[in-house]
């Protein structure tokens, strides 16, 4: 039979970022550690994430930094040397913020003075047809301080390679006291009962061991063995393409930025990704359909798109198929996923790995405030009614920008290599059709900003509120549902750096509610005031109160909450206490 599985509360202070030594709040799990089953120790810990990348990382740096300990398994021995990803959006910064790590990822990112340019070209030794312009970070930052209307996100995007974000992320996680973070250790297999998940974990060296938790996360990948061992299916159109992966070094810049700096060169053929504007590169090559990549030979492809000779050194070069697949549940009872576990894109719009690490972010704050004891596991049904919807739609959005790049290819003719003025025409000509048709992957700030949980149990949503959702513009609101829109503060600060660590309420030109703060008492719900009274910040927020939970999205607002009883009933939503 099972030993008794609990926790004790101490305190009631703030666990962000302290020591362990230091918190006034913190979680005590009993017995310690360890519960006796079929005659063996079995370990017992809060919260089992299997899966180390980024959206793992971060899952667990959330839930330590809400004073969660968290055992974290990866099956690689290291992290990854493929680059996966080259984009970190401005709204994952704004959530990377939250944690403090935007410094150190930031510091092996590109140099914040590159641009992020998209360049369509025959090849490299051809000719440039037309070019996206687009801001450095640099510019980005002066871009915040000048539009300080709420339609600007709070941290600029960052060009950085997911082999770089890795070791970053690793070793936040490895540094943490309440983080036990294992590399070269399998997820095989989990069980669920009432009271919590047995997961069997396999060593490099054969050894297993049982785990005894109250929540598992799957952030396990494409091929997630904790999607499976819960027989949660994918949907969407599998193997939606071919693709041939080349990860090479080169110093030949007059070759591979023969107009400049780009991000990114495009052609029928594929994508050049400059992974850190120096020497580190990747092509990403694109085939015609009945073309078997698998005959294809790097040095080939890479000869091809340069359109000539030049020196370099291939470090990684495979064959990979992109999928457009989202899964059909996002957990069962006790067990839940998070990141390419739960939905696969194509790359284009980068919406994989920054769609993740929406995930963790969601589903870590309120593990967090179940685990503490202020939240009712019903909290935990939000997850999957706020994030499918997300994942679906950027799902779609992928699916366009991808055909977007299709439609380009099937733009270009062989009189784009002709000498003379008949070739100059008809590459002027193509560069404006490329222009016209748009590069909506790079500029879909309402994807990225714009989603807002309208139909969550857990936010207070308004009747006959019409949600004017785009995906290329983002239209700052304050409808409960949506991200807080970011404004800076005359000390210079940005709102989200004033937040509290868990909800907050935002008084614009009004005063606090009492009721609402006596009502948080009451439910043990952590809960920090902020007041703004600029008539500019004004503009942005209106005049009244505006509840915020820890994620930054709104949960309610209103001019007032005088009434004691609606006010117990708008905490009791946010956290789900559903039978208040």
């Amino acid at each position: 039979m099972l030993a008794s599985v609990g926790f004790a509360i101490t305190g009631f202070g703030d666990f962000w970022g302290r020591p362990e030594s230091s918190a006034r709040w913190a979680v005590t799990y009993l017995p310690a550690g360890q519960l006796r089953k079929k005659g063996r120790l079995v370990r017992q810990v809060p919260v089992l994430v299997s899966g180390a990348g980024p959206v793992g990382m971060t899952l667990a740096y959330e839930l330590a930094m809400r004073g969660i300990s968290t055992l974290l398994v990866e099956r690689n021995a290291t992290t990854t040397r493929h680059p996966k990803m080259d984009i970190t959006n401005a709204r994952s910064m704004e959530l990377f913020r939250r944690l403090g790590l935007t410094k150190a990822l930031r510091s092996v990112g590109v140099p914040e003075s590159n641009n992020f340019d998209v360049s369509w070209i025959t090849t490299l030794a051809g000719h440039e047809l037309h070019r996206f312009r687009y801001p450095s970070v640099t510019q980005w930052r002066d871009m915040i301080r000048e539009r300080n209307d709420g339609s600007m996100p709070a941290e600029p995007p960052m060009r950085v390679s997911q082999v770089e974000i890795e070791p970053v992320l690793a070793r936040a996680v490895r540094s943490h006291c309440l983080i036990d973070a294992r590399w070269g250790v399998t997820f095989e297999e989990l069980s669920q009962d009432p009271l919590g998940v047995t997961v069997t974990l396999r060593a490099e060296d054969g050894q297993t061991e049982r785990v005894r938790c109250d929540y598992v996360v799957g952030c396990d990948g494409g091929s997630s063995e904790v999607r499976r061992s819960l027989g949660i299916r994918l949907g969407g159109q599998a193997a939606v393409m071919q693709r041939f992966m080349t990860h090479f070094r080169s110093d030949a810049l007059t070759v591979l930025q023969r107009w400049g700096q780009a991000w990114h060169y495009q052609s029928p053929k594929g994508t050049l990704i400059a992974q850190d504007d120096r020497n580190i590169w990747t092509l990403q090559s694109r085939f015609n359909d009945g073309v078997v990549p698998n005959a294809a030979q790097p040095n080939d492809l890479l000869q091809d798109f340069a359109g000539c000779d030049f020196e370099y050194q291939i470090l990684v070069a495979n064959t990979w198929t992109p999928h457009l697949l989202v899964a059909d549940s996002y957990g069962f009872n006790r067990v839940f996923l998070a990141g390419d576990a739960a939905h696969q894109y194509i790359p284009t719009g980068g919406y994989g790995m920054n769609t993740g690490i929406g995930d963790a972010c969601d589903l870590g704050w309120k593990l967090a405030a179940v685990l503490r004891g202020f939240a009712a596991p019903a909290l935990l049904d939000s997850y999957e009614l706020e994030r499918r919807p997300v994942g679906l739609r950027n799902r779609e959005a992928s699916r366009r920008h991808s055909e977007t790049r299709a439609e380009i290819a099937g733009c270009y003719n062989a009189d784009l290599s002709r000498p003379g003025p008949a070739g100059e025409l008809a590459r002027i000509e193509i560069g404006r059709r490329i222009a016209d048709i748009g590069n909506a992957e790079n500029e879909s700030f309402g994807i990225e900003f714009g989603y807002v949980y309208h139909d969550s149990p857990i936010v207070c949503a308004e009747p006959n509120t019409d949600v004017q959702m785009s995906e290329q513009r983002y239209v700052p609101t304050t409808t409960p549902g949506a991200r807080l829109p970011s404004v800076i503060l005359r000390d210079g600060a940005t709102i989200f750096d004033r937040l509290g660590h868990w909800f907050t309420l935002i008084c614009s030109g009004t005063y606090p509610s009492d009721a609402l703060i006596n009502a948080a008492e009451n439910f043990g719900v952590p809960l920090q005031i902020l007041r703004i009274g600029d008539p500019e910040h004004e503009q942005v927020y209106g005049r009244g109160l505006l509840l915020v939970r820890p994620d930054q999205h709104i949960a309610w607002r209103g001019p007032d909450c005088d009434d004691p009883k609606v006010a117990e009933l708008i905490l009791a939503r946010c956290v789900g206490r559903y039978n208040i």
